[in-house]
């Protein structure tokens, strides 16, 4: 074994890469970069019935997505002739024997299988996480360790290539630790170095069971196509079962991998929590240069408002982005705000029920007053300050409080969305602009007057 730190992100190509997966590669990324050492990204597609490319490409998207590289790529099924020497040479020496035996899959049918002759020894070896582990092998009888002496097995296949690959620390998932007497059997028989191993503790749902789909054990590239940001989302996942010296939880990639040490993972599963994760998200949005944020805002909201039926307008898409940034926790949460018509009324003109434009204390006749009022008072507003809320505030606010800022500001307010809740009515007339904003103040003291 070489002196460097080399380490593997060993994925199966059977399904989509889910959170389980990216915490693997998340955690040996972190080990390998805080040790200065080399990541292989090996596909074990030994599973031929299951494992696609298609996997194996959204396997790679998602990491890369997460800004997860690797140097060193290899792909199992490309490598059956390396395999096939070790096999023989076992057989050869004695260690393994060829066993003829009944198909479990077709009963009555013989198939030829490669077992490795057990010493039925007590194995122990050191995990990093966890202290010593010591497993008696005698239980586990002769090991099946290829269909056929030109067809190796899952955990024949991994421990030729982590010795092949140099492999010097196997960091993995805890539901691997029985595996590992298997694998160190295999090693000693074929006479490998043992590398190094930690076992941390899967994560759990809600409801502290097996993470699953239902808690939130989903595909990476659902999470994406969500909204989540892949800072956040690498963030949140690093930081469940580890906590860094620092006790921080907003970090940057460099952060952790500059406090990240293996031995501080925790040894009892943690909890994926959603809404923890929404936190996570909605501080890398509320910190998100307005430049970077602008682009994936406003072609969800073209696309939610389109589809409502509205007409798209850019610049006022461009005005609501400090509101919709303090609104939302996922991108995916614009299609919803939108979707639901909350913000019908900046891209299309609202409807009024004359009973509640005045609001509950106010009547006809001091709606009017006050609407025309402001009325007057907004069309004397420079355009050029009509951008700034503010400066619309400074404008009607002595009128406000002198006539009761319940009594002015409703009808202001309702007249410029035809909601009962809606923002700061300042914020929207600035969003507005001048003159629909006016138009539109007339327009509710039409409907007052029918």
């Amino acid at each position: 074994m070489t002196e460097k730190t080399r380490v593997r992100f060993p994925p199966s190509p059977t399904g989509y890469c889910h959170v389980g997966t990216a915490r693997m590669a998340i955690i040996n990324f972190l080990f390998a970069k805080k040790n200065n050492g080399t990541i292989i990204f090996r596909s074990e597609d030994t599973d031929k019935e299951r494992s696609k490319k298609e996997y194996e490409d959204d396997i790679k998207d998602s990491l890369n997505w997460l800004k997860l590289n690797w140097d060193e790529f290899y792909r199992q099924s490309e490598r059956f002739e390396i395999y096939r020497k070790h096999i023989h040479s076992l057989v050869d020496s004695g260690k393994a024997y060829v066993s003829e035996e009944e198909s479990k899959k077709e009963p009555g049918q013989m198939v030829s299988v490669v077992r490795l002759k057990n010493p039925g020894t007590r194995v122990t070896f050191s995990d990093i996480i966890r202290g010593d582990i010591t497993f008696d092998t005698t239980e586990l009888g002769d090991l099946v360790i290829a269909r056929s002496v030109d067809d190796a097995l899952y955990h024949f296949a991994v421990v030729v290539d982590d010795a092949e690959m140099n492999i010097t620390h196997i960091i993995r998932g805890d539901d691997h630790i029985s595996n590992t007497p298997r694998q160190i059997l295999i090693q000693e028989a074929l006479g490998f170095e043992r590398p190094l191993y930690a076992h941390y503790p899967l994560l759990l749902g809600a409801d502290k069971s097996k993470l699953s789909k239902r808690t939130g054990d989903t595909s990476v590239r659902s999470y994406k196509e969500n909204g989540y940001l892949p800072d956040a989302f690498l963030n949140y996942i690093a930081i469940l079962g580890w906590t860094p010296k620092s006790q921080k939880e907003i970090m940057s990639l460099q952060e952790m991998i500059a406090e990240f040490d293996v031995k501080d993972l925790h040894k009892s599963g943690a909890v994926f929590d959603i809404d923890k994760l929404r936190w996570f998200n909605r501080q890398y949005l509320l910190n998100m240069p307005e430049s970077d944020l602008s682009d994936s805002v406003l072609r969800i909201m073209e696309e939610a408002i389109l589809k409502r039926g509205l007409n798209w307008n850019s610049e006022i898409g461009v005005q609501l982005l400090p509101m919709l940034r303090e609104r939302i926790s996922v991108l995916e949460d614009l299609k919803i705000l939108a979707g639901d018509g909350e913000l019908d009324y900046f891209f299309s003109n609202p409807l009024y029920d004359p009973a509640e434009i005045p609001g509950k204390k106010g009547t006809t006749i001091s709606a009017i007053k006050h609407l025309s009022a402001l009325r007057k008072i907004l069309d004397e507003i420079a355009e050029s300050e009509f951008r700034e809320p503010e400066k619309i505030k400074a404008s009607v606010w002595d009128y406000a409080t002198k006539e009761g800022t319940g009594a002015v500001l409703w009808p202001f307010r309702y007249s410029l969305t035809g909601l009962a809740r809606s923002p700061d009515p300042f914020f929207v007339a600035s969003v507005l602009g001048k003159q629909t904003s006016i138009e539109r103040v007339e327009a509710a003291i039409s409907a007052l007057d029918l």
